[in-house]
């Protein structure tokens, strides 16, 4: 009996590791910015070729704000998704173990930057940050590389003031994310905001991608009505993360499959890079060592 016991226990001890390889559901989380129902749409088809490239089902979740998909991955509800840098870099800081960044938005010229774009109704009179004293400033999420973060940091030297209300801007308020800053500035809900675009292409296409390039798509604003009053400088772009803890051969094919996307379907590939780039290719997490250093900054 007990060399049974023994056997079993053996036995069981080197299942457990081939067990633990197994996983029974993929989970993609979508950083927040637009609406969730745009955002689901826009990832649907990265939602079916992954679950025909792992043979698991596959599962969109679409947080109301950019901590729900920090939170999912961090505890392990979700496996992958595509953070903004400062998100990485809170994620990081919180458990540098955690998840692993794998590729990156490789823009059109080949680049992986991005900017902060501030940026104002053309009908307001409001031009550059100077017309903007005393008015409303809006940010977007706080865990926003440049809906927030680098903005807070720029935005400051340039004006000589803090970004606290009452001190340069007349208000200082959070809309919620990208989308709702674009449509609080395009509505006159707040004079001026910041959102985010690679600064190529045409200002009246919203740029080539980017979150203006996703609101001129869904007809949510005509960019011939709005100005740009500030541009940060160039903000790495966010990578694509995957769960540490995920077993090797799934993050192999879920890299392959994000890294081949621009070539397997083009208009897929346009949905989930929030418009036109080139491709998602490598990327390592040396890029965003400045950007933690900026989020740690920011939190002392």
């Amino acid at each position: 009996m007990k060399k049974l016991i023994a056997a079993i226990a053996a036995t069981t001890a080197l299942a457990a590791p081939a067990m633990a390889q197994d996983i029974s559901e993929f989970r993609i989380g979508i950083l927040g910015g637009e609406n969730a129902q745009d955002r689901l749409n826009n990832n649907e088809c990265l939602r079916e070729y992954t679950e025909e490239a792992l043979g698991v089902e596959t599962k969109l979740f679409a947080p109301a704000d950019y901590n729900g998909v920090i939170q999912g991955l961090l505890g392990g509800t979700i496996d992958m998704a595509w953070l903004g840098a400062s998100g990485y870099a809170k994620t990081y800081l919180s458990d540098p173990e955690a998840v692993e960044p794998v590729l990156v938005k490789v823009n059109v010229d080949g680049g992986y930057g991005y900017y902060s774009i501030g940026f104002a109704r053309k009908d307001s009179g409001i031009a550059s940050l100077d017309d903007m004293k005393g008015k409303t400033f809006g940010f977007g999420d706080p865990n926003s590389t440049s809906g927030y973060l680098i903005p807070s940091i720029e935005i400051p030297q340039a004006t000589g003031a803090t970004m606290d209300s009452g001190d340069y801007f007349g208000e200082v308020k959070f809309t919620g994310g990208h989308e709702q800053t674009i449509v609080a500035v395009n509505n006159g809900d707040v004079d001026g905001g910041v959102t985010w675009a690679d600064g190529l292409g045409n200002w009246e296409d919203g740029y080539n991608s980017g979150a203006l390039r996703r609101a001129v798509d869904a007809g949510l604003v005509d960019m011939n009505d709005m100005v740009e009053i500030w541009k940060s400088k160039p903000i790495p772009e966010g990578p694509v993360v995957l769960r540490t803890a995920l077993p090797a051969d799934v993050k192999e094919k879920m890299t392959a499959l994000m890294a081949g996307l621009h070539e397997k379907d083009r208009d897929c590939f346009y949905g989930v890079a929030a418009g036109e780039a080139k491709a998602f290719e490598p990327i390592t997490h040396d890029a965003y060592e400045i950007i933690i250093e900026a989020r740690k900054l920011k939190s002392n």
